[in-house]
């Protein structure tokens, strides 16, 4: 029998989960995504990943997996936007997959946020 372990009640709680180098890549993540962010944005866990939310809503999640990590921009039209940018990445409709090892730059993730809020 497989034990799961209880849903993450925050960022901070999913994040210390993770081994390495999930862990630190996706820190680097949210320290990204924190600083493109409006200052009236929050974190939170939404459909178990955690993610930026503005006026309430989600706009932005991250996660780990097995083997890759992901960004989930919630838009397919922001990826569309930046996929000359993204050719290096594993992209589908609504998600950018990296190596677990090594998070997107900063100033890549700080755009798409902004894009993001901008729709």
């Amino acid at each position: 029998m497989v034990t799961r372990l209880p849903k993450p009640k925050s960022v901070e709680e999913y994040l210390e989960r993770l081994p390495e180098p999930a862990r630190t890549s996706l820190e680097k993540v949210r320290a990204a995504l924190l600083a493109a962010a409006p200052s009236d944005a929050t974190e939170g866990i939404g459909y178990q990943m955690p993610g930026i939310r503005c006026n309430g809503r989600f706009v932005f999640y991250y996660a780990a997996f097995k083997s890759h990590c992901s960004l989930f921009p919630a838009s397919g039209s922001v990826i569309e936007k930046f996929k000359d940018e993204l050719k290096n990445y594993e992209v589908d409709k609504g998600t950018i997959r990296f190596p677990a090892d090594k998070a997107p730059p900063a100033a890549l993730i700080r755009k798409l946020l902004k894009a993001r809020l901008a729709e």
